[in-house]
């Protein structure tokens, strides 16, 4: 008797998520981005003939993701009567399915929510959490807040989220820098640092607004408050400056975010850029990428904390040899109907299968946008 089950049914949608309060990071204050408002989302969700399904995202800030959805309806269709279990392959064919518009950025993020879906998908058929079928090393990986140290909030709005978080579980703090005026951020990491205690684990990010000069300057006067890392102190593609600062500075340097592919990972690995690879799999085309750039991250002893999405990188962190850190982000709550569990400053791996989370009503009322392709039934 047959065992093969090919891809039926592809639903494609894209939603727009509404922030709070407007975020600002260092960008918005040297007058580069405006500030946020809104984080826009694709979802891909994979159905097969015998009932197995699967759900991946890609998601973009500001820009952008139209043109995520747009590609993804152009290449959607490859899918169908595909084996699942192929998932590189199908990485492959959609990948040269859209091979003029490039192997990066928007195209390889269209393609993200395709293999991850797949990834999701294939784990839930086989009973086991995402980090499980990977293969992983923990249950649990060291979290750290980002979204309370935005440069929007006063250092004591900062303070009071920074509390919260660490009465929640969570076990680092990572706050904004990157001011045009260099005094105040060393006056609100000093801040930071007084009302947490030494002991818990403080990073900074300048999210790229940092010259070469500033940078080194800043690294030296930020040694005093024993960080974990500083993260893109200069522009993400200055590999050279970022390895100059990683050997003449005591604190780690931590880079890689905004990153697109795994060949520009591989340049920056190469350039020995950083301490701490910070990988977006949404960013780099979706698991199938993230792994091969962790393998090559892992054989040069890199650490690994990956970016943003929590519900996906906490089972690959899980699955990394190295122990790593995740981004805890309570951004996306609202578009899922589980929640991850934090607990002594570790991010607990869900018992559910796959990523073990499934889109809520409030996903769907906020989505904009839905295609889809293939038998639903």
């Amino acid at each position: 008797m047959s065992t093969v089950d090919l891809i039926r049914h592809v639903k494609l949608s894209t939603a727009r998520l509404p922030l709070a309060v407007p975020i600002s990071d260092a960008k918005v204050f040297t007058g580069r981005q405006k500030p946020m408002t809104e984080v826009v989302f694709l979802f891909a969700e994979v159905t097969t003939e015998l009932g197995h399904s699967g759900i991946g995202f890609s998601y973009s800030k500001r820009a952008g993701g139209r043109a995520q959805y747009a590609h993804a309806k152009e290449v959607a269709e490859g899918l169908i009567g595909e084996d699942p279990n192929d998932i590189a392959r199908i990485y492959t064919k959609l990948l040269w399915a859209g091979a003029s518009v490039g192997r990066s950025g928007v195209a390889t993020q269209a393609l993200a929510a395709f293999d991850i879906a797949l990834y999701d998908l294939k784990a839930k058929r086989a009973g086991l959490p995402l980090a499980k079928f990977l293969g992983s090393y923990r249950d649990s990986v060291r979290t750290y807040n980002t979204s309370g140290g935005f440069l929007n909030a006063t250092l004591d709005e900062v303070k009071d989220r920074a509390t919260q978080s660490i009465e929640e579980g969570i076990g680092g703090i990572k706050i904004k820098v990157g001011l045009p005026d260099s005094k105040e951020d060393l006056r609100r990491v000093a801040g930071i640092r007084d009302h947490i205690g030494p002991d818990v684990p403080l990073m900074v990010d300048a999210n790229q607004q940092w010259d070469h000069a500033t940078a080194l300057r800043m690294g030296r006067r930020l040694e005093e408050f024993d960080l974990v890392w500083i993260e893109e102190p200069l522009d993400a593609y200055d590999f050279e400056g970022h390895a100059h600062l990683a050997r003449v500075l005591d604190t780690p340097i931590a880079t890689g975010e905004m990153l697109a592919s795994v060949a520009e990972h591989r340049g920056l690995i190469a350039a020995n850029g950083c301490d701490v690879i910070q990988p977006d799999a949404p960013r780099v085309g979706g698991i199938t990428q993230f792994l091969r750039l962790a393998a090559l991250a892992d054989e040069r002893g890199l650490d690994l904390a990956p970016h943003f999405a929590m519900e996906i990188h906490l089972h690959l962190a899980a699955a990394y040899p190295r122990e790593p850190w995740v981004e805890h982000f309570d951004w996306l709550d609202p578009l899922f109907n589980e929640r991850l569990e934090t607990k002594d400053g570790r991010m607990i791996v869900p018992d559910r299968p796959g990523l073990g989370v499934t889109l809520s009503d409030q996903a769907r009322a906020w989505t904009t946008e839905s295609v889809e392709f293939g038998a639903s039934h």
